[in-house]
């Protein structure tokens, strides 16, 4: 793997499928002492329940320590240069998650920073959660290669990071957004380039039955992401034939799963009462935040020599 993980981008198929293998061994092997004595410093723009918990859990499941670090403590680019904190940091800590407004901070992060800095959230891509989405579906299925995955909603950052892990690893993905609020064409385009290699298909349209039918796997998310607070409204009306509900899940396979990165507006993105579903996986799903993110900690900061058991 490369020093950071900003992009699934970032990734090859092989490095995918030695993360879930680990993260299925970590799983069933609980606390670690892989990473003694190393320390990790979170840095968040964004609030945040499972991607913080989630971090703090793994590090400490493997023996380490984290540091977290709020906006107001740091202030990135108002207090203190974003290129600065890189250099301060690198002379403590062993490595740095981060959850940003734009992508670019990121960027700057890892540019200036001496060790691994991985991307918690950006406005760009979520790179963890989708991994961890596979793991779950992999945990599910048996299986990723073949899989079609509906996303149905915004061409956000999660769509972005699970449309790119998806195509790599011979996934199918199909993406149902309104007019204007499909993903980025650059990374459509980097998706469909991994999608000829590994035998995908990468599909978009602005009809949830038609990305909905015959999938294995439903997914959707929230209509407005955090900074978008001033479009709320306006987005309620634009994505209100998007919601995923009984008569959509229907459209999909019937062993089909569902899938949210929470936290969920019941009654919007989501019908009321569909997350207790018995399709639903919602919160396997939110728990392998946490194994999935030890493999990925253990891999950039000891090496993860774990036998592959993914198949």
């Amino acid at each position: 793997m490369r020093k950071d993980l900003l992009s699934i981008a970032d990734l090859t198929s092989e490095d995918i499928r030695l993360l879930i293998s680990g993260a299925i061994d970590m799983k069933a092997e609980g606390w670690l002492s892989l990473l003694d004595r190393k320390v990790l410093a979170l840095i968040f723009e964004k609030p945040s329940l499972r991607t913080r918990v989630s971090f703090e859990v793994a590090i400490r499941q493997l023996g380490g320590h984290t540091i977290y670090l709020s906006p107001v403590e740091v202030g990135l680019r108002e207090r203190e240069s974003v290129p600065d904190v890189a250099r301060v940091l690198s002379r403590y800590v062993d490595a740095i998650a981060a959850r940003t407004f734009a992508h670019h901070t990121l960027e700057t992060l890892a540019n200036y920073s001496a060790v691994p800095v991985i991307n918690a959230l950006s406005d760009l891509e979520h790179p963890c959660q989708a991994l961890a989405d596979l793991l779950t579906i992999y945990e599910k299925k048996g299986e990723l290669n073949g899989l079609t995955l509906a996303f149905i909603g915004d061409g956000n950052n999660v769509a972005h990071s699970l449309m790119l892990a998806a195509s790599l690893m011979g996934m199918n993905f199909k993406i149902a957004s309104p007019a204007g609020y499909a993903v980025q064409d650059r990374l459509l385009l980097l998706a469909q380039d991994y999608a000829m290699d590994s035998g995908a298909e990468v599909f978009c349209t602005e009809e949830p039955k038609l990305a909905a039918q015959g999938a294995d796997v439903v997914y959707t998310d929230v209509w407005a992401s955090m900074g978008q607070e001033a479009e709320a409204e306006g987005r309620r009306q634009i994505f209100a034939n998007y919601q995923v509900n009984s008569e959509l899940l229907s459209l999909a396979k019937e062993d089909a799963i569902l899938m949210h990165p929470l936290p969920a507006h019941h009654g919007e993105e989501i019908a009321k009462g569909i997350l207790d579903s018995p399709k639903s996986v919602v919160f396997d799903q939110a728990e392998n935040r946490m194994h999935l993110q030890k493999a990925l900690l253990a891999q950039m900061l000891g090496g993860l020599e774990i036998p592959l058991g993914y198949r």
